[in-house]
């Protein structure tokens, strides 16, 4: 697989709907292909999709140990809701504990290069680890989330991690999103019912204002273009952090 064969896989899925890619890919890549769920809205909608078709694609989730527990509690209301095995990743102890010990469990509140620094060994290790051998991963992104994936499209190729990544609903919108879940009574996260429209880490998250960008609860003490946590590449470029934090 390389970079020269998306432009074919982009062709086969011009104007298919995001169920059509989903039974597209398993064909393409399986079962060499997975599934990353963050099990947010969005993700739940691909979950859904991908039970209801009975399709080969594994799914995972990165437990990075700092997750709320309305995430927990998603996370087996969709195993028992879609009868799949959703794999939960953890980072490695032996990347988290020395960070910990050195510099405290908050020292991604230092700085930018900190807190990518978090992100890049409690969810990017991880998930390379997880992608390694695959031919392709599915994500959850859309357009409209976020000033960083305004370039976001249904096929790409993925540099950073060197295969396919396919974003089936890169093109809907968040009305969209939540008519799928209450049309097919799909479990979500509480969170967001109480102003969350995106969840992440409990210390690195809260609600929005009404009004306020549906990023703007992630890390919301950074500027808007540096909201990214690693696990996808920006303008072609993987979100870059040092090997070690700040003292």
């Amino acid at each position: 697989m390389s970079r020269d064969t998306v432009g074919e896989f982009i062709a086969a899925t011009a104007g298919l709907s995001a169920e059509a890619i989903l039974a597209w890919a398993a064909k393409q890549f399986g079962p060499r292909i997975a599934f990353a769920s963050s099990l947010g809205a969005e993700d739940q909608v691909l979950t859904d999709m991908i039970a209801r078709a009975s399709l080969p694609i594994a799914v995972f989730t990165i437990d990075t140990g700092r997750l709320p527990r309305e995430t927990h509690d998603v996370l087996e209301a969709t195993r028992r809701r879609c009868g799949l095995e959703i794999e939960a990743l953890l980072p490695a102890a032996a990347d988290i504990e020395p960070l910990v010990s050195r510099h405290g469990p908050d020292f991604f509140l230092h700085s930018v290069e900190d807190r990518k620094l978090c992100c890049h060994v409690r969810k990017v290790l991880p998930l390379r680890r997880r992608l390694a051998g695959l031919d392709a991963w599915i994500t959850g992104l859309r357009r409209e989330q976020a000033l960083t994936r305004a370039d976001v499209a249904p096929v790409q190729w993925d540099a950073a991690n060197g295969l396919v990544k396919i974003n089936p609903l890169a093109d809907w919108t968040r009305q969209q999103v939540w008519d799928y879940l209450h049309a097919h009574d799909v479990p979500y996260n509480a969170l967001h019912d109480r102003g969350y429209p995106s969840i992440g880490c409990a210390p690195c998250t809260r609600a929005v204002a009404p009004g306020e960008d549906i990023r703007a609860g992630r890390w919301w003490w950074e500027r808007p273009e540096q909201k990214e946590c690693g696990l996808h590449v920006v303008d072609g470029k993987l979100m870059r952090t040092r090997k070690e934090p700040s003292k």
